[in-house]
C-alpha cells in the first residue's frame, strides 16, 4: 500500500487494487482447496501492485511502466512479471511489437499471474462484475483477440475451480 501511495496512485486505483486483491486471494483459496499449489503472498503482492503504473499513465503501457516501478523498488521478478502480464488477459508478441515494447513475454504464464489477471478482469469500478462485461467492452472496441484471451482465461480458471469465485 505504501508503494502505491508513494508513487502517487489515486484513491480510485488503490480501491481497485484492493478489490482485485480480495478476489485474487479468494480465487487462490479455491485453487488450493482443489489441490493446486499457489503462492498466496505472491498473489497478494502482485494483485496489490498490478496497477501501480497507473500512477504515471492510464493507457495500456501502465503494465510496462508498473513493472519498471516495482523492479526499481527491488521487488522480486515474479512480482514484476505479474504487473507486466496482467493487462487484457495478456498482450501477444505481435501486439507488443506493434506497441513498440521490448521483446518479452506479456501474457500470464504462472498460475499466480493468471489469477491476478483474471481477478482484474472481474472488477469494475471497485466492485465485482460478470466477465461478460469485460469481454463485451473489448468486443465493442474491436479488440476481438483480447476478448477471446479473456474468455479463455475465464474458462481456464473456472475449469480449475469449478465456478467463478
Amino acid at each position: 500500500m505504501q508503494l502505491l501511495r508513494e508513487n502517487g496512485c489515486s484513491k480510485k486505483v488503490i480501491k481497485h487494487c484492493k478489490a482485485v486483491t480480495e478476489l485474487a486471494l479468494e480465487t487462490a483459496s479455491s485453487l488450493k482447496e482443489k489441490g493446486f499449489k499457489i503462492d498466496f503472498e505472491l498473489v497478494e503482492i502482485g494483485a496489490l501492485l498490478h496497477d501501480i503504473g497507473r500512477s504515471k499513465t492510464h493507457n495500456v503501457n501502465h503494465g510496462l511502466v508498473g513493472a519498471e516501478i516495482v523492479k526499481s523498488a527491488g521487488l522480486p521478478e515474479p512480482v514484476v512479471s505479474i504487473v507486466k502480464r496482467h493487462m487484457g488477459g495478456g498482450i501477444t508478441a505481435s501486439e507488443a511489437e506493434w506497441l513498440g515494447w521490448p521483446k518479452d513475454v506479456y501474457v500470464p504464464v504462472t498460475l499466480e499471474e493468471k489469477v491476478v489477471s483474471y481477478a482484474d478482469k472481474l472488477i469494475e469500478k471497485g466492485k465485482r462484475a460478470p466477465i461478460e462485461l469485460t469481454i463485451e467492452k473489448f468486443e465493442e472496441k474491436g479488440m476481438h483477440e483480447a476478448a477471446e484471451r479473456v474468455r479463455k482465461l475465464h474458462d481456464e480458471i473456472t475449469g480449475l475451480i469449478g465456478d467463478c469465485p
